[in-house]
């Protein structure tokens, strides 16, 4: 790679290792696609198969790219610093044909909740157990992998009664756990690292608080470090939820809005536009109260934002990587859209001599809330 970036490979089966310097040598460009949770994050390697490459033999040898447990891990080093920017599974092999001889060797994949989206575990009970403890003992099986689990409980644990239900999962541990964690208004992802061939399983709330990443600057001559960043402001986006609580006695459904703004997920902006659509959750009537909450909240917090933006940028000129699920500063976009914004996703796009990333950004409310943010 060009500059002071370098990319590393290890794969093999279950457990990765360095890829040959040969190997290497053929990848042609790499895609890593990282979201914020609503999907999986996911890979494409793409390797020049020279006519007698070894990467020819080693596709016959697993059947055509069937063989299992086939893992991915790509690592970055900028100035000095590794990250790992993906621990995967393969799922698609495909080689495809080319002029003069030279074809192409694309692989697929998808992050680490691939191996858990395999086996369908359906009917195995959990009796009195709360989402948090369900979601731990579903995690458990991957420790081997690398996976370490990060799981927040809810700050009010519904735990069921054994005489009255004992719940049961319904589907892979991957649909299980997502499963839960909208139910529990959380998210569900798998980050790569800290260490290559380890990923950190989060079950829990978004967290759009903490120490933000340096600014995206544009329109500011030699500061600028975006090739491009534009932004829309779309009100529609923004719906409140209203959850209905039945009542004890009377047994009438009791309607109760509930906000977008949590300790959590805090306003970034200092005007943050009114609802313009209302919508009624009718079905958590029949829910318990503590779930009926925890649907409104999930409901709110997937449709507060109204400010989105999309750039691209050249790692090389950033100095670092941006990061999904975390905050970056914004300048020179002017004074509706400057401040903080939450990195909802990241796709890294590197061939040789060059490392793109394209990102988007989402925010509840326009005008930042900070006078300045950290470059």
């Amino acid at each position: 790679m060009a500059g002071a970036v370098k990319l590393s490979l290890y794969i093999g089966p279950g457990v990765p290792i360095a890829a040959p310097p040969e190997v290497l040598e053929l990848l042609s460009s790499a895609k890593v696609m990282s979201g914020a949770g609503e999907s999986q994050s996911g890979f494409e390697l793409s390797f020049d198969l020279p006519p007698r490459s070894p990467l020819r033999t080693l596709f016959l040898l697993t059947g055509g790219g069937n063989l299992p447990l086939m893992r991915v891990v790509l690592v970055v080093t900028i100035n000095g610093q590794a990250e790992s920017i993906i621990d995967g599974m393969t799922t698609d092999v495909e080689m495809q044909p080319g002029e003069g001889g030279v074809g192409k060797l694309v692989v697929k994949g998808k992050d680490m909740s691939a191996l858990m989206d395999v086996i369908d575990f359906t009917g195995l009970p959990y009796p009195a157990m709360p989402p948090a403890a369900r979601v731990l003992i579903l995690l458990a099986k991957y420790a081997a992998v690398g996976v370490i689990p990060l799981v927040i409980p809810s700050i009010v644990e519904d735990i069921p009664i054994p005489v009255q239900r004992i719940p049961s999962q319904k589907g892979s541990d991957y649909k299980y756990i997502q499963k839960l964690a909208k139910q529990c208004g959380y998210v569900f992802y798998l980050e790569p690292g800290p260490a290559p061939g380890s990923s950190k399983a989060y079950w829990g709330p978004e967290v759009r608080v903490g120490a933000p990443q340096p600014a995206l600057s544009m329109n500011m001559d030699a500061l600028t470090n975006v090739e491009e960043l534009s932004f829309n402001f779309d009100r529609e986006k923004k719906i409140m939820p209203i959850v209905y609580f039945q009542e004890s006695v009377s047994k009438v459904p009791i309607g109760v809005p509930i906000p977008d703004v949590s300790p959590l997920t805090p306003p970034l902006g200092v005007v943050p536009p009114l609802p313009t659509k209302i919508e009624s959750l009718s079905d958590t009537a029949h829910m318990s109260t503590i779930s009926a909450l925890m649907t409104g909240l999930a409901f709110s917090g997937q449709n507060g934002d109204s400010v989105f933006g999309t750039g691209r940028l050249d790692v090389a000129r950033y100095g670092r990587l941006l990061k999904s699920r975390q905050l970056v500063g914004v300048r020179g976009a002017g004074l509706p859209f400057d401040g903080l914004h939450y990195v909802s996703s990241v796709t890294h796009d590197i061939q040789r001599g060059q490392y793109k990333q394209s990102f988007t950004l989402a925010r509840n409310a326009l005008v930042s809330m900070v006078p300045k943010v950290p470059v």
